[in-house]
């Protein structure tokens, strides 16, 4: 991965959700090479250990936890976990996701509470869980991924819009109830972006695609990473309950 953001993590520890792949992995790497200590959760071991070993051989520091984090037990189990094997927390990403698109009138239940679990039950359960430590210690950086279908729908998305526009909320919502704590909450918001899920939807959608978008391309991983990067930092202590639209200019 190159970046040309850079920003001071040394001896913060930082836990990333869904660290296995796409976004996730991306981010993960990004903080590990600016110094933070790198918890990386998902449900694939095999993926995981990759992505650790992609930190450690940027020079960083990571550690993998196998973790299912609709288990709302096991996924504050390990945040906890990551402050009491590494002696603190100081950032948090919420990225675990999934997609089970199909119109609304064929939706089934299950296609629906699958993706509200993942996207949205799993970011609440590991923010409430990383607030308790975070408070105590006066800082820290929580940032959800949402997603430009957050804020203006996507057919055949409801239960994934329905997720990332929750997100949204959640994030207004806890950055009021945290800052005086030092604590800032903010959510990135992709669009487009090359990755596992969007490879998913085939040459003709995403052609389609970069005709809606005016920079005209997908965007990259690393544009994601570069904006985390700078939540994550001390720089960014006086911004939150924002979300920081990725996109090329689709939303204006």
């Amino acid at each position: 991965m190159k970046l040309s953001t850079t920003t001071d993590l040394n001896d913060q520890v930082a836990v990333v959700t869904g660290a296995s792949q796409g976004l996730g992995k991306a981010v993960a790497i990004a903080l590990g090479m600016n110094g933070a200590t790198v918890v990386c959760l998902a449900r694939n071991a095999a993926k995981l250990a990759d992505t650790v070993k992609e930190i450690e051989a940027a020079g960083g520091k990571a550690e993998a936890v196998s973790c299912d984090v609709t288990d709302r037990t096991a996924a504050a189990a390990a945040i906890q976990g990551a402050k009491d094997t590494h002696g603190r927390l100081d950032i948090l990403i919420n990225n675990a996701g999934i997609t089970r698109d199909k119109l609304m009138r064929g939706m089934s239940d299950e296609e629906w509470d699958d993706v509200i679990a993942t996207n949205l039950t799993s970011c609440f359960v590991c923010c409430r869980a990383a607030a308790g430590i975070m408070r105590r210690s006066k800082y820290g950086r929580i940032i959800n991924m949402a997603s430009i279908s957050g804020l203006i729908g996507n057919p055949g998305q409801a239960n994934y819009s329905a997720s990332k526009a929750g997100m949204i909320g959640l994030t207004r919502t806890l950055s009021k109830e945290l800052i005086s704590r030092g604590v800032t909450v903010n959510a990135v918001a992709p669009g487009f972006i090359a990755s596992e899920m969007t490879a998913e939807l085939g040459e003709v959608v995403l052609a389609e695609a970069k005709k809606r978008i005016p920079a005209k391309r997908l965007g990259e991983a690393e544009d994601v990473a570069a904006a985390v990067l700078f939540l994550a930092s001390k720089d960014a202590g006086y911004i939150t309950g924002q979300t920081l639209v990725v996109d090329g200019g689709i939303v204006s």
